[in-house]
């Protein structure tokens, strides 16, 4: 059954390597760290949820609205999928619904986003207020719509299909459905993110590392299965 249906749009991906003890406390039981060629990631991800249905149900002025989320990536019997350390959204409703039926890491913060229309680039900024500092990610891309390569990096950050939560000694599972994304070359980028202050003295290192990529993808519409809880 369906329990969120909506289109994610204007994804930027701001992806890193990471020592993979860094994530150990945070894996599920029941899922392994997910590496392509040898490298462990986490990403920062910045997005727009637009027609925003749940159960079908369009709920008044929770239908657009922004969301940036801090993951890495796991497996489970070759399935793919990420786990979320932290998402941040405007609406208390959808931190209130995310967290108890799913058993999330919502908050919820003041937040805006940026999206202009040049001759020759566009750009696009989400902002997000913390502590009365506004934190920002923002990309400059060209505006021709490219496939994602086969093998590459970027299939592999984008192309997760199931999310996990490790609740108490419980372990959840929900599938993600949604079409391969395409992508707008970014050629340049900006990040302006206090990550202890967001996400814990465990991802401070971060905040001198220098991304592996940055990627900017169009996106699609999505539906989010029910959850239910994985055996191990």
């Amino acid at each position: 059954m369906t329990f969120l249906n909506a289109y994610w749009k204007n994804l930027i991906l701001i992806n890193y390597e990471i020592d993979p003890n860094i994530l150990k406390p945070f894996v599920p039981e029941g899922t392994e760290l997910d590496f392509f060629n040898g490298k462990c990631y986490v990403s920062v991800v910045g997005f727009m949820f637009m027609d925003t249905r749940v159960l079908g149900i369009k709920l008044p002025y929770h239908i657009n609205f922004e969301e940036v989320n801090l993951r890495f990536y796991v497996q489970r019997h070759g399935e793919r999928g990420v786990v979320f350390i932290k998402e941040i959204v405007p609406k208390s409703l959808i931190t209130l619904v995310a967290n108890s039926i799913y058993h999330e890491h919502y908050q919820t913060h003041q937040m805006r986003h940026n999206f202009t229309e040049y001759d020759r680039y566009n750009t696009f900024e989400y902002c997000w207020k913390l502590n009365s500092k506004w934190q920002s990610i923002a990309v400059q891309t060209d505006k021709v719509l490219l496939d994602i390569d086969e093998g590459s990096e970027a299939e592999f950050i984008t192309e997760h299909y199931f999310g996990y939560t490790k609740y108490n000694t419980k372990t959840f599972e929900y599938e993600v459905v949604h079409p391969s994304w395409q992508q707008l070359k970014v050629n340049d980028y900006s990040i302006n993110v206090d990550f202890e202050a967001n996400y814990g003295t465990s991802f401070k290192t971060l905040h001198t590392a220098i991304p592996t990529s940055v990627i900017f993808a169009k996106g699609s519409e999505v539906s989010v299965k029910n959850k239910k809880t994985i055996h191990y």
